[in-house]
């Protein structure tokens, strides 16, 4: 499993616009390229997958036991090399251990043998950032290391200075990316914008590749590129019922790539359908599932979706529906967006929320269910992560499980269940093997 880890000492270097540059342009060199996430984010695989044509995959080591990494990890069969993205810093994580680790990228770089390309922003200082870079270099002295890419260089001078100070540290320099302000991806509340929504995402992946290869030593990172052999694979998540409807469209899309993955490789039928163009769910499905998204974006055009509204509430009458994050939200009775108009949304569960309220919820989950959901048995551990801004008003229905955040603290927001229908904001990751 030979492949890199990017990553860098904080958000908002520029990382996320290398690996997509590096992705494209090693399979624009003939090679089977896969793309890997280091952490809980559900949007940047996406933006991988556009980039090299393969399904990306999370790995976390808080949310996930090591023989669900290898099994994610063994999604790689076939390809050449392996292109990980870390997420925030390299050596950020959590306080407390989770199932295999802190959640870091520098552990996933770690266990799995991949040396890490650090991406610099070198903006305001020359020499310094070497000493930035060893000192990330040292933190973990096991740690492969491949080298920096320095981002935002200013001029000949300015690349002059730093190489300087990377020499004198003995950090080999794969690249040097001259300062450009078009090389950004747009953003909202919750980072990237969805690789479905981008206005031009093919060229833009294009001209990061191109960028890349005129400034970055792809040949030098292919050489750098190693791995670990994989530990013994345990099984990917098993499917929650038999054929799933499954929502899809710009107001439903995060869903974790292993998941589905799981859910096919044991034979579930996976049937999408589109809230926003007014699809009910199909009615062969033994199960509906709304997945996170932007549901705050689109609420007036979910309201007015007369049939999927109806489809939905035809299924709950005997069979179950379960929504996560934004889809936890369109079961509830109402909807307030940042302007403060409430619009009404399935009233399958009592929940209300409001957009115009911000608070920013956003950590790992541990739950314990109090209430069996489909396929998973009262009492059963689930890790997941939480990310959003909404505020719940109203939650009249009973908790659906006990959630604590990485630390163990309770947080109140603890999904709830009525009948056949059940929801929660955290994105479910893994099932632990027993209850503690």
């Amino acid at each position: 499993m030979r492949g890199v880890l990017i990553s860098a000492p904080s958000s908002g270097t520029g990382k996320t616009t290398v690996m997509l540059g590096l992705l494209r342009a090693l399979s624009e060199d003939g090679l089977a390229v896969q793309g890997f996430k280091s952490g809980p984010d559900y949007i940047d695989p996406a933006f991988h997958r556009a980039a090299c044509g393969r399904p990306s995959f999370n790995l976390d080591s808080w949310a996930m036991g090591e023989g669900l990494l290898s099994a994610i990890a063994g999604q790689a069969a076939g390809a050449d090399i392996c292109v990980a993205e870390g997420s925030m810093g390299l050596y950020d994580g959590v306080a407390t251990r989770g199932l295999s680790g802190f959640g870091t990228s520098a552990e996933t770089a770690r266990r799995m043998g991949w040396p890490v390309v650090l991406v610099l922003d070198v903006g305001g200082q020359a020499q310094s950032a070497a000493a930035t870079a060893l000192g990330f270099r040292s933190y973990m002295p096991d740690l492969p290391f491949a080298g920096v890419i320095l981002n935002r260089v200013a001029s000949p001078r300015h690349e002059r200075l730093i190489r300087a100070g990377m020499e004198r540290a003995g950090l080999p320099v794969l690249g040097v990316l001259p300062r450009r302000g078009d090389l950004t991806l747009p953003e909202r509340h919750l980072g990237l914008i969805q690789a479905v929504e981008h206005p031009d995402l093919e060229a833009a992946i294009v001209g990061y590749a191109a960028f890349l290869r005129e400034h970055v030593d792809l040949a030098a990172i292919r050489a750098a590129a190693s791995g670990h052999p994989l530990g013994e694979a345990g099984p990917l998540p098993a499917p929650p019922a038999q054929r799933i409807a499954l929502a899809q469209d710009a107001a439903f899309s995060f869903t974790y790539p292993h998941l589905l993955e799981g859910w096919r490789a044991a034979g579930a039928e996976i049937l999408p359908f589109s809230p926003l163009a007014d699809e009910a769910p199909d009615a062969r499905a033994d199960l509906v599932w709304l997945p996170g998204g932007y549901p705050e974006l689109h609420a007036g055009r979910l309201a007015a979706a007369r049939r999927f509204r109806a489809g939905l509430c035809a299924h709950a009458e005997t069979r179950p529906v379960h929504g996560e994050c934004g889809g936890y939200m369109v079961l509830g009775q109402g909807l307030i967006d940042k302007e403060g108009t409430r619009h009404e949304m399935a009233g399958l569960l009592g929940l209300v929320t409001s957009y115009e309220r911000r608070k920013f919820h956003l950590g790992y989950r541990r739950a314990v269910l109090h209430a069996p959901l489909p396929g998973l048995a009262a009492g059963t551990a689930l890790r997941g992560h939480e990310f959003h801004y909404s505020t719940i008003l109203e939650q009249p229905d009973p908790a659906l499980a006990e959630v604590a955040d990485a630390d163990g603290a309770l947080v109140p927001e603890t999904g709830s269940h009525r009948g056949p229908v059940s929801g929660t904001f955290f994105h479910l990751i893994s099932q632990e093997e027993r209850a503690s």
